[in-house]
């Protein structure tokens, strides 16, 4: 489960850029004015974002797709819509950037026109979008800008359910359901860093990939059932959410770490529900069992970088997809059968 910052910036209406000429510059985007499936999702013509002075403006070449995108863009589940809008408050999606520095404010420093860089912004599905100097860095030079714009949400979950919630140690063996998704991909690699034994679980399509990756062991969930092979974990990221609380306590040692990043989804509470039986049932258990929000890092960011551009960490894309593509490709994601990160290309 992921979120990013937003910043409060404005992306249409009377905040374009001036010409020349005087007239507005105006981009593509897609935009949203009501909840519901990906068909609600337009591609229009809107007029470019201003820069405000800690404001980047980045000519976007790549982004990808996040559940975090079609949660907004369904406004599910229902109970969030307390604090997302009874009508979407924003009507833009895109989180995850790659792409090249146009403009920047005034008190920004570390960019200048023509860099490429990566990393969040809002409203990533256009041909423009703004970013902050915090939230955005250097794309290292053997990264293409698919492979940078698919970092984002995914990477900073996994680096935090990995580091931050679950602790994990050097030589500990860490179970990762859900190894060929998004953030299972980066998961899988990061553990490896860090010095894990990681067994992932994914479906019979995508063992190979998932060993190429670093997995020590993979299980074939359509073939096996991890819940009741009789192994036993320091540590547990789930992104699937596809076995009880029981069964999934019953994987890890008796101080091991559940941690949960996804889960099944519906319209009115799901996963919220499980996530209250874990709050109930963590104060009568050794063991360690906790939700996982990721939160934008400059540090994170940094650290993907470091490792992408020194070979130790790649992005796993599954498809990419043209910008009057947006909706299939949130659709496609949808479906639940991703491997690694779905591309929009600009």
């Amino acid at each position: 489960m992921g979120s990013a910052q937003g910043r409060g910036s404005t992306f249409a209406g009377d905040n374009g850029v001036e010409s020349a000429t005087g007239q507005k510059d105006r981009m593509p985007a897609i935009v949203y004015h009501k909840y519901g499936p990906p068909d609600v999702l337009e591609l229009r013509d809107i007029e470019r974002p201003a820069v405000g002075d800690d404001e980047v403006l980045i000519r976007v070449r790549a982004a990808s797709v996040n559940p975090y995108d079609w949660h907004f863009m369904r406004g599910e589940p229902y109970l969030a819509r307390i604090q997302m809008g009874l009508k979407p408050k924003t009507t833009r999606l895109g989180v995850d950037v790659a792409g090249t520095v146009e403009t920047v404010g005034e008190n920004v420093t570390q960019f200048q026109p023509g860099d490429e860089v990566f990393g969040t912004c809002d409203g990533a599905f256009a041909e423009y979008a703004i970013g902050w100097e915090s939230s955005l860095v250097l794309k290292p030079a053997n990264v293409t800008f698919e492979q940078a714009g698919a970092v984002g949400i995914a990477a900073f979950t996994a680096i935090q359910g990995l580091r931050d919630w679950g602790q994990v140690q050097a030589g500990q063996k860490v179970l990762i359901n859900g190894a060929a998704g998004g953030v299972g991909t980066f998961a899988v690699q990061l553990a490896k860093v860090w010095g894990a034994e990681v067994t992932g679980v994914c479906s019979t399509r995508n063992v190979g990939m998932v060993r190429s990756i670093g997995a020590d062991h993979v299980v074939d969930y359509t073939r096996d059932d991890f819940t009741r092979d009789g192994q036993r974990y320091d540590l547990m990221l789930d992104m699937i959410g596809n076995h009880s609380l029981s069964r999934c306590r019953g994987v890890l040692t008796s101080e091991g770490t559940f941690v949960m990043l996804g889960g099944q989804n519906g319209r009115w509470i799901r996963p919220i529900d499980r996530t209250l039986k874990m709050l109930v049932l963590s104060p009568f258990v050794s063991q360690k069992l906790t939700l996982g929000i990721a939160v934008w890092s400059k540090e994170d960011l940094l650290l993907m970088q470091r490792l992408m551009e020194a070979g130790q960490v790649t992005t796993v894309i599954d498809r990419t997809y043209p910008l009057s593509g947006v909706p299939d490709a949130i659709r496609y994601l949808e479906e639940g059968h991703a491997r690694g990160k779905v591309v929009v290309t600009v």
